[in-house]
């Protein structure tokens, strides 16, 4: 699917789905145009090659889905591979999503394989907002890109929140699905900080270097999206650091449990141990063995286990073990 956006300061905004005349509108430098390709069929995404004339090694890494972040200057345009990231929940983890991005004298390019609701949103604000096309494509550029790193926030606010959950689990009653969710969560934190660093990498590259398609005014604001990433990594960093302190917890919980059980069994061992030697010393097969014919012999024997087992438990207790 092809949407189009087309700006002009006269005119304003012009929307068309589908194949359009592309040509004629590079041709006029007075508009801003901003193309979106979701999941395009190969005659749609052949108007890369045949209309915007971008170089078959850009179309390739398009075609391919690269998997890492890359910025290629190609002159009169740039390409950008981008990566979008979704949190689906425990269960699915974080979903990685690729945009590609050209951004040429007056048009922006985008090309994603998978519906978002960032891409949502930009069609709303490109509606209904002129500035986004008023100061130029270089900072259309900006903004699909500032939207795609503030969906990092969101993705961000979902783990705290999976990540303070743990944290009451393993202060309360912590099970095996506590560290499960514990490894989970930790695998979609380190997928989010390996996908931020060379994005982050990337960024720096566009605002360190001179770029002809990109003027000093919107540089200013691409440093902002980079900081902003940064500082994305940095919390990821953080939440992964907190997971690792909670599962240290975790196990320290664990292993208070099992001394805990372990002293009480031990305790009833060291309590049963006289009973069970005088329930074996009577039960020997003598004929002549004290108290054996006594009359009160039987109430003997359990006043002596009753006081030995008291003995104990005060013993137990002065010593703090129970």
């Amino acid at each position: 699917m092809i949407r189009t956006f087309i700006w002009t300061p006269e005119e304003g905004t012009e929307v068309h789905e589908g194949i359009i005349d592309f040509d004629r509108y590079l041709e006029r430098p007075e508009l801003i145009m901003w193309v979106d390709l979701t999941a395009p069929s190969d005659k749609e995404s052949f108007v890369l090659t045949h209309d915007f004339k971008f170089h078959p090694l850009a179309i390739e890494d398009v075609i391919s889905e690269v998997p890492r972040p890359k910025l290629d200057d190609y002159g009169n345009y740039l390409f950008l591979v981008f990566q979008l990231a979704d949190y689906m929940g425990k269960e699915e983890g974080l979903k990685i999503g690729e945009v590609d991005l050209f951004l040429t004298k007056n048009s922006v390019v985008t090309v994603h394989f998978d519906e978002h609701p960032v891409f949502d949103r930009l069609y709303t604000k490109a509606r209904k907002d002129d500035r986004l096309f008023s100061r130029g494509a270089d900072f259309l550029f900006h903004a699909v890109l500032d939207s795609i790193v503030d969906n990092y926030t969101t993705v961000l606010d979902l783990l705290e929140f999976e990540v303070d959950a743990v944290e009451d689990d393993v202060f309360e009653e912590p099970d095996e699905q506590t560290v499960k969710n514990i490894f989970a969560l930790r695998r979609d934190i380190h997928d989010l900080k390996r996908i931020a660093g060379p994005q982050q990498e990337v960024l720096s590259q566009i605002t360190r270097d001179d770029h002809e398609l990109i003027s000093e005014k919107t540089q200013v604001y691409l440093s902002d999206i980079y900081d902003h990433m940064a500082r994305i990594a940095e919390t990821a960093d953080s939440h992964r650091v907190t997971l690792i302190s909670v599962l240290e917890v975790y196990f320290s919980s664990i292993s208070t449990r099992t001394n805990e059980i372990i002293k009480v069994l031990t305790i009833f061992t060291a309590i049963l141990m006289p009973p069970t030697f005088l329930v074996g010393l009577y039960g020997m097969n003598f004929k002549y063995m004290p108290e054996i014919t006594w009359k009160y012999g039987y109430i003997f024997f359990w006043v002596l286990v009753l006081v030995i087992t008291i003995i104990l438990l005060f013993f137990f207790k002065k010593k703090k073990w129970i």
